[in-house]
């Protein structure tokens, strides 16, 4: 088996393991198991020759991890910085790899098609803060609707690679949502965090292989984290 192979395989063990303990209600699994994530996936990714863009993106997730694992407000906030700084990375390679307004087969996407998909996530946006609001801290509350508008446009954004990194960006906007309503005191479904890690996990599962599979097809080849071209396998 090649080495990316093995690197995807332990990600996905890392992951199984991490998701059957916040199932079983096991803190210990969760703090093993989670630092060790984002790393086993950007090492693959680099395997696969990644951008650095998309490896500096995965390791800021590793550091958001972290600070997570803490729930105090510093380290919370310091953990929303973090990923901050890798959504500013995934909406520049989406720039640099994206289809600009096209669908993922490569047709011009309709100006109502277009329309509609801001609209959607706009909506999204303004619906998810009016819900949030009454209940978030009040230091909370500016640092949640910066990052909030800043995930919504990635999540957007990164339809422009395709349906992979599409799902992914939307998946990510619904992990953090599920989050921020555990913050403001909202109504939570069984085993919250569960479900939180099992839509992050896909999220950055799914954008690290619309980054690659962009990155793979780009002419002319961009340099990656090892100064070559990207690997096909």
């Amino acid at each position: 088996m090649r080495p990316a192979r093995v690197l995807l395989a332990a990600f996905a063990l890392t992951a199984a393991v991490d998701l059957i303990s916040l199932a079983a209600g096991s803190d210990t699994g969760h703090a093993l198991a989670k630092p060790l994530l984002m790393p086993l996936l950007a090492a693959h990714a680099h395997l696969r020759g990644a951008p650095r863009l998309l490896l500096a993106a995965l390791l800021l997730g590793w550091a958001g991890d972290v600070l997570l694992l803490s729930d105090a407000d510093p380290p919370f906030l310091a953990g929303m910085a973090a990923f901050a700084a890798g959504h500013l990375c995934y909406l520049a390679l989406f720039r640099t790899y994206g289809k600009g307004d096209r669908t993922a087969n490569g047709t011009p996407r309709a100006r109502g098609a277009r329309i509609r998909l801001a609209g959607a996530y706009a909506l999204a946006l303004a619906g998810t803060l009016a819900v949030l609001w009454p209940g978030l801290p009040a230091e909370l509350r500016v640092p949640v609707t910066g990052y909030s508008l800043l995930l919504t446009v990635m999540a957007h954004r990164a339809t422009a690679l395709g349906l992979l990194a599409g799902t992914g960006g939307a998946l990510f906007l619904l992990s953090d949502t599920l989050i921020a309503t555990g913050v403001a005191d909202l109504p939570q479904l069984p085993a919250p965090d569960f479900w939180i890690m099992l839509t992050y996990l896909a999220a950055q599962w799914l954008l690290t292989g619309g980054v690659l599979a962009a990155a793979r097809t780009a002419t002319p080849p961009p340099v990656t984290s090892s100064g070559s071209a990207p690997a096909t396998r």
